[in-house]
């Protein structure tokens, strides 16, 4: 059995291992976690959350009958998890999900409390998504509550939710490039200083930011065993739940404003007459239907529109754009019409999500974790070649590396936006025109179909790797 090379779960966990095996997830737990699985799996928060779709369906199967690539005997059961389509991270979701997903902590937290449990740790990873719907997979996060313990996870869950969804709530400060740069988060002393005197006024910042910054510095060098010290000092669940109560409400109040960006507006002001628009519909509709797809990514998908058209005939669709903005957007209508198969992701294909982590072993690389069988590449290529400066022929190749199946959007030099990108630069585009993409195109795989929109100024290509 292949072990898993990505763990989007606890990687650092010495309790667990999470292993995959022709499509299906297992876990190896030692006699701590296993017995922490018992208490959990006799609750009714187990029963009800699994029955709600936000805790992953999760059951134990004998571990001598499964392999995991090492002895059996080092695990004391194995438990089998419900697949996750497509594994994300807390630095590609806008800001809506990674809200939803701190609101989702929470309340699993109120409800283990209730059943004398806790959840260990407070990680943005331990939650995946189904389409726009959220979901806890770290089963072994779950603990039974010792008398007197205090939430170990009040820290973290400050560093990779709460200070991330402020700063851009109240600062307009995206977090997505600094929980990429930092897996630990962002420390509360960093936090405290990008808040102004005002801000100390605003909802969660003196508490949580300023007197956590004060307490770290205070206490970072300290011998004192202060776990210790709450339990001696009889630390009840009460002042726990009293914190998630304050916690859920500042998350929920918490908002952000802003309303324009670079592509917020685009399928209002696009350059397509209605007959361009309806043209380029049908030529997509009709590859969707022309098989079922498992797997079809849609890059520079905007608001989705696309990823509506091919998701009928899909298992599941990953919808990826640069704009933040225009996936909170999509992520809210989603959320809204209570959509399964959409995964909306924030991310820059000119600076995709690499490997991160010990060794490059912890968080995936976006191309690893799970390749596409069909790709959409609608009304992308100029801005990838003109406006990120990478090479036509480097990003056909990478297309081909990726995916067996393609549908491209050519945007000639003739097209308005392409003008525009060129106006205020020298031209050293001498390979972006027709003849050298078709070129680029055929040497990776055969057109199945080419057509021009009406206009004229852009060409739609249906390709793949082998004959069909």
């Amino acid at each position: 059995m292949r072990e898993s090379v990505f763990e989007p779960a606890s990687f650092r966990d010495r309790t667990s291992r999470v292993f995959y095996r022709d499509g299906a997830v297992f876990r190896g737990l030692n006699e701590h976690a296993w017995q922490e699985w018992r208490a959990l799996s006799a609750t009714a928060l187990f029963r009800r959350f699994t029955a709600e779709g936000k805790l992953i369906p999760t059951e134990q199967i004998d571990a001598a009958a499964t392999p995991l690539g090492s002895s059996p005997q080092e695990w004391s059961a194995v438990l089998r998890h419900e697949p996750i389509p497509f594994i994300s991270y807390p630095y590609e979701w806008p800001f809506g999900m990674l809200k939803d997903a701190a609101l989702l902590h929470l309340e699993l937290l109120q409800a283990a409390l209730e059943e004398e449990m806790i959840l260990k740790d407070a990680s943005p990873f331990n939650v995946q998504w189904r389409g726009a719907q959220p979901i806890f997979i770290d089963i072994p996060s779950f603990e039974r509550l010792a008398p007197g313990e205090p939430w170990v996870g009040y820290r973290q869950f400050c560093q990779l939710f709460l200070y991330p969804l402020l700063l851009q709530a109240y600062k307009d400060i995206p977090y997505q490039p600094w929980l990429r740069g930092s897996l630990e988060g962002i420390a509360p002393e960093h936090c405290a200083r990008l808040m102004s005197v005002r801000d100390l006024f605003r909802a969660g910042v003196f508490t949580h930011v300023y007197l956590q910054a004060k307490a770290q510095s205070l206490y970072a060098h300290t011998s004192r065993n202060l776990k210790q010290e709450f339990r001696q000092a009889g630390f009840h669940k009460a002042v726990i739940q009293a914190n998630l109560r304050r916690l859920k409400k500042i998350v929920q109040r918490l908002r952000w404003k802003r309303t324009t960006s670079a592509w917020a507006d685009y399928e209002s002001q696009a350059p397509y007459s209605d007959s361009d628009h309806e043209q380029k519909a049908a030529f997509v509709r009709q590859v969707a239907r022309s098989r079922p797809w498992r797997l079809v990514w849609d890059l520079g998908c905007n608001l989705g529109v696309f990823s509506r058209m091919v998701a009928d005939h899909a298992s599941y669709v990953v919808a990826i754009d640069a704009d933040a903005l225009v996936i909170e957007r999509l992520y809210q209508a989603l959320k809204a019409e209570k959509n399964r198969s959409i995964l909306p992701l924030v991310n820059n294909l000119a600076d995709p999500s690499p490997n991160l982590g010990w060794r490059g072993r912890e968080r995936g690389a976006l191309v690893e974790r799970g390749k596409p069988d069909l790709v959409l590449c609608l009304a992308l290529i100029h801005h990838v070649v003109i406006g990120n400066h990478i090479p036509l022929t480097e990003f056909v190749d990478w297309l081909a590396e990726m995916a067996p199946s393609l549908v491209i959007e050519f945007v000639t030099r003739d097209d308005p936006m392409v003008q525009t990108l060129l106006r205020h630069k020298a031209d050293h585009y001498e390979d972006y025109h027709t003849g050298y993409f078709e070129r680029c195109l055929s040497e990776r795989f055969v057109v199945v179909r080419r057509e021009p929109l009406r206009s004229a100024m852009r060409i739609l290509y249906y390709a793949t790797r082998t004959t069909p």
